[in-house]
């Protein structure tokens, strides 16, 4: 599709993602990286962003379901691949057969999977995870540890756990108690079993840029892939003006009325709404970019468009392109997020289907 045609697109950026994959790998030195790609890789293409990273040099990709694993391994994809997620153990032949390593977090799990890789008579890759702190899954039973360990169709290549606030400013006590719960069970799974590990990693976004200490053999950067906190960010959303009228002074604007013009307004409608992520929390509350610009939205964001006063954006016409978050000058997904009280993960996994990528270098 020629981008002349679209009425609200994605620009998504070669050369932002390979610059923040260096300055990735240039701080975590020697330590292997894992490239998060689940969630469609935030929102910005699983497969194109798995190709960049496969290409860059990283050593491992990360998703949260098997649907997201078996798209990478029929696009061609040949690192290793993660499941963060749980499988139910009746998909242990698609795991087998693509290649693909699991996440086991519980004994019975383990032993769910190891029955029936044996049935198959093949071993199932997996990494287990121990739970610290954040409790959501993991092991945090030795013995349980160990009696996984001892099951006869898994490899247990790696070992990891997930930080809870490692991203937060006063997260450095219960990230660095997590750290040391992790090297606790681990040291003592390794000891009673007599087995070790290959691969230990539990360096997320906020540990790698805060908590070096925690980068082991592998870092799975995930929403720093793509710009968030402080690299650079990789989606710029845009739009076209449909329309351009002026709007008296004391008339309104939008569902609800919730604008009224103070005096006489020129308004630009663009086609981007609700379902193509712009949340409507943000109504009235943030700016887009135009023809070198910040112009304030104004009125109720509504599903498939929302107005803009560009009273003061010099020679606006039907056909202009605006940013609504991208970098700066225009807002970001942080920008965006602190506004509605979000993280910048939302805004960007919110962009809907139906908002084509466009890649560029």
């Amino acid at each position: 599709m020629e981008r002349t045609q679209m009425r609200t697109w994605a620009e998504v950026s070669e050369g932002a993602l390979v610059g923040n994959i260096a300055a990735l790998r240039a701080r975590l030195g020697g330590t292997r990286l894992m490239g998060v790609v689940k969630a469609n890789a935030y929102g910005h293409g699983a497969v194109w962003t798995a190709r960049i990273l496969e290409r860059e040099g990283a050593a491992y990709l990360a998703v949260a379901t098997l649907d997201e694993a078996v798209q990478l391994r029929e696009a061609g994809l040949a690192l290793p691949i993660l499941i963060f997620g749980v499988t139910p153990h009746e998909f242990t032949a698609e795991l087998l057969h693509y290649n693909i390593t699991q996440t086991v977090a519980d004994f019975d799990a383990a032993k769910a999977y190891s029955d029936a890789a044996a049935s198959l008579g093949k071993t199932l890759k997996c990494h287990i995870k121990l739970d610290t702190g954040m409790a959501r899954l993991g092991f945090s039973d030795v013995s349980d540890i160990c009696g996984a360990l001892s099951l006869p169709a898994l490899d247990f290549e790696g070992v990891f756990t997930h930080f809870a606030v490692s991203d937060t400013a006063d997260g450095g006590e219960f990230t660095r108690r997590q750290f040391g719960a992790f090297r606790d069970l681990l040291r003592r799974a390794e000891t009673l079993s007599g087995k070790a590990f290959r691969l230990r990693h539990c360096a997320n976004s906020g540990a790698t840029l805060n908590y070096p200490e925690t980068y082991m053999d592998m870092a799975r950067p995930g929403i720093l892939l793509y710009g968030y906190p402080d690299l650079t960010p990789v989606m710029e959303v845009k739009s076209r003006v449909v329309s351009v009228r002026r709007l008296p002074t004391g008339e309104t604007v939008s569902y609800g009325r919730k604008f009224t013009a103070g005096r006489d307004t020129l308004v630009a409608v663009l086609p981007v709404g609700y379902a193509d992520g712009l949340r409507r929390t943000l109504s009235g509350g943030f700016e887009v970019l135009l023809n070198g610009r910040r112009a304030p939205q104004i009125g109720t964001i509504c599903m498939d468009m929302c107005m803009v006063d560009v009273t003061n954006v010099p020679n606006i016409r039907v056909g202009d392109t605006a940013t609504v978050f991208g970098r700066a000058p225009a807002m970001t997904a942080r920008e965006l997020a602190d506004l509605s009280g979000t993280i910048p993960y939302e805004v960007l996994c919110a962009v809907s289907a139906r908002v084509p990528r466009v890649y560029v270098p």
